[in-house]
């Protein structure tokens, strides 16, 4: 399909459109995974026309979200006139304005590596791109495999374990060990446990706050004031890692210094916590459960992970793709441009989907499968191009880990009633996920 003239737009049907952008849509897997599938064999790049949201561009194939991702000269994180006219990460429309209200007209809330573009992001990303290289996180290998032992005694028991495995386990790992790389008290673990939960779940009904009116800008608010949650809490810990460094990852972040040799403005030091404080853990989490639901549904590969450990690397890399906890980062065209066959118009809002990307029949076999040994695997669960995750080589490492210890211990997996899954367009899966698990 092509454009033929400046008349001709691809509209998407409006149930497949309000599947993908509203929160609420993802909540059913079998319905939103469909509408992707649509999309990429009908669509690869359509417009979604939804009410109360901008017109924006769905792009759900491998390669077209790869050439998004790549070309940041072409496609903008943060603005294509000034930094910050642009919101990297969907909102409606009325939560944009009430961004806009908090500002002084920026879409900016944070300075953080999301809501920036190339050479600020390139800069920015290099204050602790070296300490997140797998070279540096080796030293780190014995402490996670400790961390991730005591998770697995204190949560767990030998014999029957009847839990809801994200709520009673999963959830909980990730979190200490990003905490403790950081330099974050035990004790204040429950808070930022229950402050990323409100950052990413502001479409969910079970996760919003009490100080929060439902009205249309709703998830904008809570988004905003579980932000200042978060940098009342900073504050404190960059005042206290500039007076009295240490050797943990906040006191690198804290005294990093510009070209002029002056520290950076706190903002940067918030926007790098924010990040690591909240998609550190949570998207991890996310990947682990995603793996023990998938291999509870298909035993013949818990058999086989088992029965050869090398393969949990393997497992690592398909729970990613098949978790995919990450769903979008919002783009827009700087200028006039052509995706796929298709006219975009400078100023145009784009809306990679990750999730779709990673059931794409042009790069995976039998996608809708869960293959352990699925090569090569070329997921995009950390995006790609200079955005892709910085802390991908960490996560890999955690979720590594984290099998390595578990899988010899379970003898078997069933799944219970009640699954639920976050009811978000942007990081999240599953929220409830009852099992019976056997551990020897």
């Amino acid at each position: 399909m092509t454009v033929t003239d400046e008349t001709t737009t691809y509209v998407v049907p409006a149930e497949i459109a309000a599947q993908i952008v509203l929160p609420e849509g993802h909540v059913d897997h079998e319905k939103l995974f469909a509408a992707y599938q649509w999309l990429r064999e009908n669509m690869p790049v359509g417009k979604a026309v939804v009410e109360g949201f901008d017109d924006l561009w769905l792009v759900s194939k491998h390669a077209d979200i790869m050439e998004v991702e790549r070309n940041t000269e072409l496609f903008t994180a943060g603005g294509h006139e000034e930094p910050g006219d642009h919101n990297p990460i969907l909102s409606n429309q009325a939560g944009d304005a009430f961004t806009k209200s908090l500002t002084g007209g920026s879409l900016r809330i944070m300075d953080a590596l999301p809501y920036l573009d190339p050479p600020e992001h390139t800069a920015v990303k290099d204050i602790a791109g070296a300490w997140f290289r797998p070279t540096n996180l080796k030293q780190w290998e014995d402490q996670i495999r400790t961390l991730a032992t005591e998770a697995i005694e204190k949560y767990l028991k030998q014999g029957t374990n009847e839990i809801d495995f994200i709520e009673d386990f999963a959830l909980y790992f990730p979190l200490h060990v990003i905490m403790t790389l950081f330099g974050v008290p035990e004790e204040e673990e429950p808070r930022m446990m229950k402050l990323t939960q409100e950052f990413f779940g502001v479409a969910d009904p079970d996760l919003q706050r009490d100080d929060v009116v439902q009205s249309p800008e709703a998830m904008a608010q809570q988004f905003a004031q579980a932000f200042q949650d978060f940098c009342g809490y900073f504050e404190g810990m960059v005042a206290d890692r500039r007076a009295n460094p240490r050797d943990d990852l906040s006191s690198l972040i804290a005294n990093a210094k510009m070209e002029n040799g002056e520290f950076y403005p706190n903002t940067f030091a918030y926007g790098w916590f924010m990040a690591i404080a909240t998609a550190g853990h949570d998207t991890t989490s996310a990947t682990i459960t995603g793996a023990i639901e998938a291999l509870g549904q298909n035993p013949d590969q818990l058999a086989k992970v088992k029965a050869n450990p090398a393969l949990i690397p393997d497992l690592v890399n398909e729970a990613l793709r098949w978790a995919s906890p990450v769903k979008h980062f919002m783009r827009r065209a700087r200028v006039d441009t052509v995706l796929s066959g298709v006219e975009i118009k400078a100023g145009d809002r784009i809306m990679p989907l990750y999730q779709s990307a990673n059931r794409d029949v042009d790069v995976f076999e039998a996608p809708d499968s869960f293959d352990l040994e699925r090569r090569p695997n070329k997921h995009i669960a950390f995006g790609y191009g200079p955005h892709m995750c910085i802390g991908q080589h960490l996560a890999k490492q955690e979720l590594r880990i984290m099998f390595e210890e578990l899988l010899p211990r379970i003898e078997s997996i069933e799944l219970l009633e009640g699954r639920k899954l976050t009811q978000t367009n942007f990081v999240g899966g599953i929220k409830r996920l009852p099992v019976r698990l056997e551990l020897n």
